[in-house]
């Protein structure tokens, strides 16, 4: 156990938020995604955890990048862009309230964002059941004095 630090952020994954560097990506997966084939580098099991608890233990830790439009992206759901899935909406809460209001989650279309899982730094495998329970996250970068 760690003061400060969220108990489900082990030790592995731990290790790969603080090996990323400032544009690195990272992947929260639901259980549906195929995290093993787009998990090119590394992959961490939680499979205990649903997303969105997943997002919020990372995001008390991890700054999101403030130099490029959409930092924090989520799949469009397939034949309806304008929908917002239950699981996406908190998502979006929780990126909000993380980025004190400066962040708002965007979409990506599925087959983008599985291209960009390819090359991210790390893929997270999440129990999410929910559909559209992804999300893609780019590390921003911690400002002298923060």
């Amino acid at each position: 156990m760690l003061k400060g630090i969220d108990p489900l952020l082990n030790a592995d994954l731990l290790y790969v938020l603080r090996a990323m560097g400032h544009g690195d990506d990272l992947v929260i997966a639901d259980a549906n995604f195929p995290s093993e084939t787009m998990a090119t580098r590394k992959l961490i099991r939680m499979d205990a955890a649903d997303g969105p608890r997943v997002l919020k233990a990372i995001l008390s830790v991890m700054p999101l990048d403030d130099f490029v439009p959409d930092p924090a992206l989520r799949i469009a759901v397939v034949g309806d862009e304008g929908s917002v899935p239950e699981v996406c909406a908190e998502y979006g809460t929780l990126v909000s309230e993380a980025s004190g209001g400066k962040v708002q989650l965007g979409q990506i279309e599925r087959f983008a964002f599985y291209e960009r899982s390819k090359k991210a730094f790390a893929v997270i495998a999440t129990g999410e059941t929910r559909l559209y329970g992804c999300i893609l996250l780019k590390k921003g970068v911690i400002r002298p004095g923060e």
